[in-house]
């Protein structure tokens, strides 16, 4: 009688968390971080805390509910928002707007006049692309403007999966398209996304794997040019038969993830 099926990614050798990147604004650009602070059972702090609305999407802050991304302004469709680079500080909740190096827009988001300011700027950004004028939303105690809410608590991306599909599309991929927040290194290609179920821990924290990563038409999008120079779905579809690269987590112990930290599989 066969015994029982080993682990999901029992054989795995330690990873090693190569980057970490937190997305303040939905459809803005990443910003790096050297460490971050996980919480049992929360999200990656400080990541999709806010959205911008492109007309009415019906989101309601005192009973909010999952909107389809196409209600804010997202680099599936509006693939010149990659030519903005933003930082956030989340002691003053100032969000700073540049283009082509140069800053444009400082504004603290706290304040009725600071989203004012971001609204006003993107809304003449944006052109035609937006529709009507634009709201910043802000996301309450609970919640993030995440694709998938039920499964968005983190996102992981192992950099040998990149390269492969680079080396099978024949064009270099910035891992940056992917808009993960952990980027590992040490695993073989497509090995993260036999994980499900498996839990990992990653420098003091311990995160257990929920579902791979399906990729939308955002992942075209180049984050150094704002163009839409490769079909990056298309891609993973003609490499593997799917359009999954990445998986999402959830925390389940807390504590602090370093880059460089080591990543093992703990159990099932």
């Amino acid at each position: 009688m066969p015994g029982p099926a080993p682990a999901p990614g029992s054989a795995l050798p330690p990873a090693e968390v190569a980057a970490l990147y937190r997305h303040p604004v939905k459809g803005l650009s990443p910003e790096p971080l050297d460490a971050v602070e996980l919480t049992a059972g929360a999200f990656f702090p400080d990541d999709r805390i806010y959205a911008v609305e492109n007309g009415s999407s019906g989101f309601d802050p005192a009973a909010p509910a999952y909107r389809p991304k196409t209600a804010f302004l997202m680099l599936m469709r509006d693939a010149r928002l990659a030519g903005l680079s933003s930082r956030y500080d989340g002691t003053t909740t100032t969000l700073t707007l540049e283009l082509e190096g140069h800053e444009v827009l400082r504004a603290n988001l706290s304040t009725a006049e600071g989203r004012a300011e971001v609204e006003g700027f993107l809304t003449f950004f944006m052109g035609e692309a937006a529709r009507g004028p634009l709201k910043l939303l802000t996301a309450p105690e609970g919640f993030r403007f995440t694709d998938s809410l039920r499964s968005g608590f983190l996102s992981l991306l192992n950099l040998d999966s990149v390269r492969d599909l680079s080396a099978r599309m024949g064009a270099e991929l910035d891992p940056r398209r992917f808009r993960m927040n952990l980027h590992l290194s040490g695993w073989p290609a497509g090995a993260e996304l036999e994980l499900a179920g498996a839990r990992l821990t990653v420098g003091e924290a311990e995160i257990a794997i929920l579902k791979r990563t399906e990729r939308c038409a955002a992942v075209n999008v180049n984050p150094e040019t704002a163009a839409r120079d490769l079909n990056v779905v298309k891609g993973l579809m003609v490499s593997y038969g799917h359009a999954d690269c990445g998986i999402y987590a959830k925390v389940t112990r807390s504590g602090r993830v370093r880059v460089g930290d080591q990543i093992a599989v703990a159990s099932a």
